[in-house]
């Protein structure tokens, strides 16, 4: 019993890598709804990019404590409580209160992470058990969220990082996504490609593979290039920051040099760490430490059931760019973030619910004057 559970928990728990310990520090700096609204300023403004960590909407912690206990009467009970937390984090309402922050933005491109798909049909009635189902596909539930918003927003990219199958009835995958307006052409050689520097197989039915998007694109006449990544988080006490660094690096050397380019994404990691440096060594430019130096610009994390019982302290989520700086200026535009403040809650099966326990990134960053 105690290992038919641990397999099945650690499915689950891949699904929360990147999410930082549950800390509590002093609350953010607050973008105003007029700042944010600005980013709908009318083409050619240069171009605005999203970046979203979408969240699977459980935590596992308290069921990988479960499984280290001595005691099995806990396991079953610790699943199941993670299986009603994914229902309490309702998706579909998240999913709703997303489109509805792009339909207020209107970025041109959209990169997200850790968008899941879940399928759990694992009967445990002959072991005392109850008999759980759980079924998620984020991507399609985030189109039609988009489509309803008359928002015409189409797929320009998909990467999928790991698949995990522990045991018949366990099926657990990871996608990041790129979506662009309808207004943006997608230009030839998007790439979507897992690293070849992986952790690889950590448990039975469980390898840890993640990857990026690149997608060339071309917004009011002029081109960029937009990739979109999920870093390897820490293993356990494990410090992967060297691994973080070579998936960067591969990254960097897949991105053509020739146009302006932004990596974003849930880099799992600080400045001054060698992942950050092997970017800036790139000749990319963190746009939020130069465009609001001295401001925290947390971005990790909301409380695992997405209420405002935990406030963020940790900036791991990046917009980075190269390309945009004109004269003196390693960048130009601006960056704010979202999804952080009580008017950004969603109404959920029981209780209001922030849309991702991330906090998301919106940037505006203008081209180089000719």
């Amino acid at each position: 019993m105690k290992s038919a559970s641990r397999l099945i928990l650690s499915g689950l728990a891949t699904l929360a890598v990147g999410c930082a310990q549950e800390n509590v520090s002093a609350p953010p700096a607050v973008e105003s709804a007029a700042e944010l609204q600005a980013f709908r300023a009318p083409s050619p403004r240069g171009l605005v990019v999203m970046s979203q960590n979408i969240y699977v909407g459980t935590d596992v912690d308290a069921v990988i404590t479960a499984l280290a206990t001595p005691d099995q009467n806990d396991d079953i009970p610790a699943l199941l409580a993670a299986v009603a937390t994914l229902n309490e984090t309702d998706f579909t309402a998240r999913a709703a209160g997303f489109a509805d922050q792009v339909r207020r933005l209107r970025p041109d491109v959209i990169g997200l992470v850790e968008v899941s798909r879940i399928d759990i049909d694992l009967d445990l009635t002959p072991l005392g058990g109850p008999h759980i189902v759980a079924h998620e596909d984020f991507l399609p539930e985030l189109t039609a969220a988009l489509a309803r918003h008359h928002l015409h927003y189409r797929v320009a990219a998909v990467n999928q990082n790991f698949v995990v199958a522990p045991i018949p009835g366990v099926s657990l995958t990871d996608f990041d996504v790129t979506l662009v307006d309808a207004g943006v052409r997608i230009g030839p050689d998007v790439v979507a490609n897992n690293f070849t520097a992986n952790v690889g197989p950590v448990a039975p039915g469980v390898s840890l593979t993640y990857g990026f998007t690149s997608v060339p694109v071309t917004v009011a006449g002029r081109r960029y290039v937009v990739a979109t990544t999920h870093l390897q988080d820490d293993v356990g006490p494990q410090d992967l920051a060297l691994l973080r660094a070579a998936q960067m690096q591969e990254l960097v050397a897949a991105i053509p040099s020739g146009r302006p380019s932004v990596i974003m994404g849930d880099l799992n990691d600080f400045t001054a760490t060698p992942m950050y440096q092997v970017a800036l060594g790139a000749g990319y430019t963190d746009v939020w430490a130069a465009l609001r130096p001295g401001q925290d610009g947390f971005t990790c994390c909301h409380s695992s059931n997405l209420t405002d019982a935990r406030v963020p302290n940790q900036r791991i989520d990046y917009v980075l760019a190269r390309g945009f700086g004109h004269h003196d200026d390693a960048v130009e535009g601006r960056i704010a973030r979202f999804g952080f403040l009580p008017r950004d809650m969603v109404q959920g099966p029981l209780h209001p619910l922030f849309i991702s326990d991330h906090i998301g990134l919106v940037a505006g960053l203008e081209g180089r004057h000719h």
